[in-house]
């Protein structure tokens, strides 16, 4: 993977005085395998990527972003972000008094209202007039995304570091077989200390978590067009027919309504 330390993430936004306007937004491309390695920011930070699919992995949280939706990321919370392919990023940098009640990192669904101002928004300079339109845009922007209500697709992130390294490789390769008794040989622990340690940590069973990431992971693939088959044959399942069946079960509505 192509890896960019904090301060090479900084010359791309040094330049940008983020103190004197309510949002300041950034427009980014990057290649397949790119790693914005773990960094927090003084600002709310909102990662939208309009085209290609992103991984956000806090402390506390995996997430996969496909394009119809958004990450909102708290200020000073420490994230790393991954390419799955070639991703054209929006950034907005969100002055911190609009923090929500809640200090996690959460998914924000992004329709074509959403959208639109989001990429209008990357186009203003970043000294614009408050008081003209591109002010009335950006409040109403703020006001969009205060009203957006949380979209609970992620996979809490245990904190112990045996367990984390567990986890960061199912997030790699979710398709992966391996069972109970070789993710605990992997963790360096007894399978009964793992399984307990697991559950207690992230609130859920090994197998319910993968299938969270299997899930999360096949969202992302059907939202590039990639076709039901192909994508069950990726996070893991045995059939399109087990796979249609547990994504229903999950989500309410069959896997093609993600497909684009």
């Amino acid at each position: 993977m192509l890896h960019k330390s904090r301060e090479d993430r900084m010359k791309s936004t040094h330049q940008l005085d983020l103190s004197r306007r309510p949002v300041v937004a950034l427009a980014d491309e990057y290649p397949s395998g790119f790693v914005d390695t773990a960094h927090s920011h003084e600002r709310i930070q909102l990662l939208y990527a309009c085209s290609g699919v992103m991984s956000v992995v806090t402390d506390k949280t995996s997430f996969v972003i496909p394009p119809q939706r958004a990450v909102w990321i708290p200020s000073q919370v420490q994230h790393e972000v991954s390419c799955r392919g070639p991703v054209s990023l929006r950034t907005l940098y969100i002055d911190p008094r609009y923090e929500r009640d809640d200090p996690d990192c959460h998914i924000v669904e992004v329709g074509q209202l959403l959208r639109a101002l989001i990429l209008e928004v990357t186009q203003f300079e970043h000294d614009y007039d408050l008081q003209g339109r591109e002010g009335q845009i950006v409040s109403l922007l703020v006001s969009e995304l205060l009203a957006s209500p949380k979209v609970p697709y992620a996979a809490p992130m245990p904190t112990d570091p045996r367990l984390v390294r567990v986890c960061r490789e199912i997030i790699e390769h979710p398709s992966d077989q391996r069972d109970i008794d070789q993710w605990a040989d992997i963790a360096g622990m007894s399978r009964r200390s793992f399984t307990r340690a697991f559950k207690r940590e992230t609130g859920m069973g090994v197998a319910l978590w993968r299938q969270q990431v299997r899930l999360l992971e096949a969202l992302s693939l059907l939202s590039t067009g990639s076709s039901v088959t192909s994508v069950a044959m990726d996070v893991g399942y045995d059939s399109a027919s087990a796979f249609c069946a547990m994504f229903q079960r999950a989500f309410g509505v069959s896997p093609s309504r993600y497909s684009f």
